[in-house]
Parts: C-alpha cells; structure tokens; sequence
C-alpha cells in the first residue's frame, strides 16, 4: 500500500465514513476481510438495500457475493476510486451528493449510473456500466411509471 493510500485510509477512519461502513456491514450481517490498497471487503451482506452488486462506505466495499466477486481487478480500482472520494467530500456528504446524482442521472437517462458524476469519476465501465444515452424526461417517466404497472400485484 502506498504513501497516499495511507492517507485515505486515516483520512476516512477521522471522517468516520469507514466506521460506518463496518458498522452496516456487521448491520447486514456481512463477514469482513482485509482487501488490497486499504481496502476493507463485506462479503455476503444479506440487506436487500441498495439494490447493487458492490457498495462503498468510506473504505468498507460492500457486496452480497462471495469474496471472489472482488476477484476483477476493475471493479475493485472502480470501488477504490469511491473509497477517494469520501476521502475527498469528508466523509458522509459524499451520501446525499451521491443520491443527488443517482436522481440527476434517472431523469436524463432512465439509468442511475449514467450520468451520475460518481459513477463516471470512478470509470462506468470498471464498474460493469453500460452508459445510457440522454434521452427526453418524458421517456424516462413513462419507463419508471409502466415499470411499476407491470409488477405483479400481491405479497
């Protein structure tokens, strides 16, 4: 591990966006393993939300698969570049700035990645994206609201 990489390690211990990363990995029951460049793996989080393949809190990577999910070394560069920008937000702001542009980037394309300027900052495609092109909101609406009309109804 390097220099700086040490630095986002303490940095996100004092922001306390590590700690919480722990502490909802130990919530949904995930097992906790050292990973590499300061990085923290939760495997087997058993928490339905946020529905993705891998989540990062502080330098906590969080992913309802087994370890070998972080066998590809894209996605665990994509999830590192995460782990920099708590660093960088200090800390737990990175959360509503992060949602901000999950809702940003629906509305202009349907997709929550696509234009969400976290997602692209640490590589769509290291992340396993697939960018979306703009398309008129009025799409996008329709796409969301037939989404749910066509779920099926019941427990």
């Amino acid at each position: 591990m390097g220099g700086w990489q040490w630095v986002k390690v303490v940095g996100n211990f004092v922001n306390l966006t590590t700690v919480a990363g722990l502490l909802v990995g130990a919530i949904g029951r995930a097992h906790v393993s050292r990973g590499p460049r300061g990085l923290y793996f939760a495997n087997g989080y058993r928490i339905k939300f946020p529905v993705a393949g891998a989540f990062t809190i502080g330098n906590v990577v969080l992913s309802k698969h087994e370890r070998s999910y972080f066998d590809d070394e894209a996605l665990v560069r994509h999830e590192e570049r995460h782990s920099w920008q708590y660093f960088w937000l200090l800390g737990l702001p990175m959360l509503p700035l992060y949602v901000v542009g999950v809702i940003v980037s629906f509305l202009l394309t349907g997709d929550p990645a696509s234009r969400n300027p976290f997602e692209r900052m640490a590589s769509l495609k290291d992340g396993g994206y697939v960018e979306r092109p703009i398309q008129p909101i009025g799409q996008t609406l329709t796409q969301a609201f037939s989404g749910l009309r066509s779920r099926p109804k019941g427990p």
